[in-house]
C-alpha cells in the first residue's frame, strides 16, 4: 500500500492524535474545541497526499531537499494554520511541536502496518519527510510575519496613545516656565519637566516612524527648495543649549540649496549630533561638518572616544542589531531603542542618499552623509 493511500484511509486516526496533542498544549484563554484544535490538519493532509501522488522530477525533489517547495499563489492551509494557532495564543515552539506530532503519528501508524507484512516504499517516506517539512516552513513564516506586524501596530498605537498626554505636559511645563511668581526651585523643576517631556516626545516620534517604515517601503518626505546649511546650524545651536558642557564645533559654509524635508533633515542632524554627544568621549569635541558640491551635499559628524565594535558596526542602522548586553550596561538610558539611528538611515534613504559609519581608536567615528540635490 502507498503511503498516500495509507494516509487517506487512516485519516481519522490520524486527525485524532493531532488533536489529543493539541489539547495537551497549555493556551491563555478559553480551550479550544474538537474542530478548533483539527483546524487545518485534515487539509495539510490532503495536500501532503496529493503531493505524494504527483510525478516528481529530480530537480523538484533536490529543490524541496533545500526548503524550495512550489510557488502558490493562494494561502495554503499551512500558512492558514500558524495565523490561527497564533490567534489563539500558541507559541511558535508549540505550533512547531504539532508538526512533530502529526509526523510521529503518521510514521507510527504506518510502521505498525510494515511490521504487519506491508511492503514499505521508501521514496514514499522520504517524499512524506519533504512535504511535512515544507507544511512547517510555510507555517513557521507566515506565523513570524503575523508576529512581527502585530507588533508593529501596537507600537504604532502605543506611540500614537502617548502623543496626547505627552503634550499636555509639554504645555503643562511651559505654561509654569513662563510664570514669573515661581520660585528659582520651582522654575528649574518646570524647566526639568519640559526637558523630560520633550525628549520622551522625540522618543514617540521616532517609534511613529519605525512603525511607518516597517508597515511601507519608505517614510513620506515632503521635498520643497531649501538650504540645509542655516538648517545645520541652527541644529547645532540648539545641541548646544541642551548639552551646554560639550564641545560641539560646526564648520558648514556655502549653498546647501536643495529639494529637501526641512523637518525631516533636521531629525537627521539632531540624531547623529545626539549621538556623537552621548557615546563620543566627554572631554572631545564633537565636530559637524558640511561640503557642498556641484551634484550633491556631504554632512558629516565626528567624534573621539571608544570605537564601535566591529561585530556591530554592520547593523548600526538596525535597531536589533545594534541591541546588546553590553551596549545596555555600558551606555545605560543612553544607550535608548536604538531607533535614531535606524530613523536617520531611512530618511536618508528616502532622499536617495547614502549614509556610512567609519570608526576606528586612531580616527575616531564618523557618520557621512550624502544627498543628491
Amino acid at each position: 500500500m502507498r503511503l498516500s493511500t495509507f494516509i487517506d484511509k487512516n485519516m481519522e486516526p490520524i486527525l485524532q492524535a493531532w488533536e489529543d496533542f493539541a489539547r495537551t498544549i497549555n493556551v491563555p484563554g478559553r480551550a479550544l474545541d474538537a474542530e478548533a484544535l483539527r483546524d487545518h490538519a485534515g487539509h495539510m493532509l490532503r495536500a501532503i497526499v496529493e503531493d505524494l501522488d504527483t510525478p516528481q522530477s529530480r530537480q523538484q525533489q533536490r529543490d524541496k531537499s533545500h526548503g524550495i517547495g512550489p510557488v502558490n499563489d493562494q494561502q495554503t492551509a499551512a500558512e492558514t494554520h500558524a495565523i490561527t494557532r497564533l490567534m489563539a495564543g500558541f507559541t511558535l515552539d508549540q505550533m512547531v511541536s504539532e508538526y512533530r506530532a502529526l509526523r510521529t503519528s503518521v510514521l507510527s501508524l504506518w510502521m505498525s502496518r510494515v511490521k504487519a507484512g506491508e511492503a514499505l516504499d521508501i521514496e514514499d517516506t522520504v517524499r512524506f519527510h519533504e512535504a511535512i517539512d515544507q507544511a512547517l516552513a510555510e507555517s513557521i513564516a507566515n506565523y513570524s510575519r503575523a508576529l512581527e506586524v502585530s507588533r508593529t501596530l501596537f507600537l504604532g498605537i502605543l506611540g500614537h496613545d502617548l502623543r496626547n498626554p505627552l503634550s499636555a505636559i509639554l504645555l503643562g511645563a511651559d505654561m509654569l516656565q513662563r510664570n514669573a511668581n515661581l520660585s528659582d526651585k520651582s522654575a528649574h523643576v518646570a524647566g526639568q519637566i519640559h526637558a523630560s517631556a520633550g525628549r520622551a516626545n522625540r522618543i514617540v516620534g521616532d517609534l511613529l516612524d519605525f512603525t511607518r517604515s516597517h508597515l511601507g517601503s519608505t517614510l513620506p518626505v515632503r521635498l520643497q527648495a531649501v538650504d540645509l546649511v542655516p538648517v545645520c546650524h541652527r541644529i547645532v545651536s540648539e545641541a548646544k543649549a541642551a548639552h551646554p558642557l560639550s564641545d560641539i564645533r560646526c564648520d558648514a559654509t556655502g549653498s546647501g540649496v536643495g529639494r529637501f524635508d526641512e523637518a525631516r533633515m533636521e531629525q537627521v542632524f539632531s540624531n547623529l549630533i545626539s549621538n556623537a554627544v552621548h557615546h563620543g568621549d566627554a572631554g572631545s569635541p564633537v565636530t559637524v561638518s558640511f561640503t557642498s558640491r556641484v551634484e550633491e551635499l556631504i554632512f558629516t559628524v565626528h567624534n573621539w572616544g571608544q570605537p564601535i565594535p566591529d561585530d556591530v558596526l554592520p547593523f548600526i542602522f538596525n535597531p536589533m542589531g545594534r541591541f546588546s548586553q553590553h551596549a545596555v550596561t555600558d551606555l545605560g538610558p543612553c544607550a535608548g531603542m536604538g531607533l535614531g539611528l535606524y530613523i536617520t538611515s531611512q530618511i536618508v534613504v528616502a532622499h536617495n542618499g547614502e549614509i556610512d559609519v567609519r570608526s576606528t581608536a586612531e580616527h575616531g567615528t564618523v557618520f557621512e552623509i550624502r544627498l543628491p540635490r
